[in-house]
């Protein structure tokens, strides 16, 4: 798909095109709500939420990112506005957040640990702000650079390597606490 070019006949009048770009972010969008969500959001109605704003948003767009860029910063205001809109900002964050690389456990005690382990990262990772936690959500799961990072979140390469850095600080700090 040639963004430009299918972006510009959506603004011509074209609107069946969207349908394009739609499909193409679709399963990216749905996938970054349910990690910042952490459960606590309908992914499936946020995901179309992203997409009604980006529709609206549209003619703002400037060509000077990535389509990419610009979808990411909305699905983050999206889930931002929903945070606010319930007041939920302190609990538990998604199911397969920075999972421990999987090992094969050979006991059920081991197999038990393990689960509670993964369990107390997602708390922890739940009970980070959420600038360290989108941050850190991008950068981990994402593979997103810290110039997309700061691209996608409004602020300085330096700003994003000061929230990873905190929040794997904290991570380690609450993750420690609890051993």
């Amino acid at each position: 798909m040639e963004e430009e070019e299918v972006i510009r006949d959506i603004l011509g009048g074209n609107v069946n095109r969207y349908e394009e770009i739609v499909r193409e972010y679709q399963e990216i969008v749905a996938n970054l709500c349910y990690k910042l969500g952490g459960g606590k959001v309908d992914v499936e109605e946020m995901t179309q939420q992203v997409f009604v704003e980006l529709y609206t948003a549209l003619p703002r767009f400037k060509f000077q990112s990535k389509l990419s860029t610009f979808i990411y910063r909305i699905t983050v205001n999206v889930i931002c506005k929903e945070f606010k809109h319930q007041r939920r900002y302190e609990t538990g964050m998604m199911d397969t957040a920075l999972q421990y690389q999987q090992e094969t456990t050979t006991s059920v005690e081991q197999d038990i640990i393990h689960q509670e382990r993964l369990r107390q990262l997602r708390q922890a990772i739940g009970l980070l702000n959420r600038e360290q936690r989108t941050a850190l959500v991008l950068y981990t799961y994402d593979e997103f650079s810290y110039q997309q990072i700061a691209d996608v979140m409004q602020c300085t390469v330096a700003k994003v390597e000061s929230l990873i850095f905190r929040a794997r600080k904290n991570l380690k700090k609450m993750l420690t606490d609890k051993i």
